[in-house]
């Protein structure tokens, strides 16, 4: 006799929108936020106890629940918004209409000073670390970063090819391109230990280069 079907595991994207739902929010939420971001940074995500996270943020054990019911929440909700921050800063300083080189100049600026901060280096390194136990933490982190620049980029680079600066058939793909060349050399020397900061001109030699390579590939001839 066969055996019933075992019920599969909810789709990761379900579990997430349930997270998102079990967060409240009330007047003490950014607080909570600032003082959760200090010690996540300071200590990681297995090393942050909630009592830590409570005294930094000036807040009760029963206050901080009340937003947040499970530290991973509270993690994904620190990445996110920093992420969505760093993204809408780069988004205002951008125009829309301005020449393919200037905006592509300034956002690959952006990505690197991003990429090599040290709140992107030690969110990588929790992501990675907690992957196996907690997926959603890198699944969050991936939606509210990396893919967020994604859709910004590809946003921008539509416009250009409708002006006949560039030429792009695959605009995401080309996106992903972008992003990828703004990790050249430092990404994985900073992630790795291999060089403590970043001298501001190795930073602006991975960006401008980052951006005539791109301009060689897709600019219109």
């Amino acid at each position: 006799m066969s055996q019933p079907a075992r019920p599969s595991s909810p789709p990761l994207a379900c579990i997430l929108q349930g997270a998102a739902a079990a967060i409240r929010r009330g007047r003490k939420f950014k607080q909570v936020l600032e003082g959760a971001r200090a010690i996540f940074l300071a200590r990681g995500f297995e090393g942050a106890s909630v009592d830590d996270i409570a005294r930094e943020a000036g807040v009760s054990k029963a206050t901080l629940y009340a937003y947040f019911p499970d530290k991973r929440l509270l993690f994904m909700e620190v990445a996110r918004a920093e992420c969505a921050r760093q993204a809408d800063e780069a988004v205002q300083l951008i125009d829309q209409n301005a020449p393919a080189e200037l905006v592509l100049t300034e956002a690959a600026r952006r990505i690197v000073g991003f990429l090599t901060s040290e709140f992107a280096q030690k969110v990588f390194r929790i992501c990675v670390a907690e992957a196996d136990r907690f997926p959603e933490l890198g699944h969050e982190f991936y939606h509210s970063g990396p893919l967020l620049v994604r859709e910004r980029l590809v946003e921008y680079l539509s416009k250009a090819v409708e002006r006949g600066e560039l030429v792009i058939e695959d605009l995401p793909f080309a996106a992903d391109q972008f992003a990828a060349l703004c990790k050249v050399t430092l990404h994985e020397q900073v992630i790795f230990g291999v060089s403590p900061c970043c001298p501001t001109q190795d930073a602006e030699r991975v960006a401008k280069g980052a951006v005539q390579m791109f301009l060689a590939r897709y600019g219109k001839r």
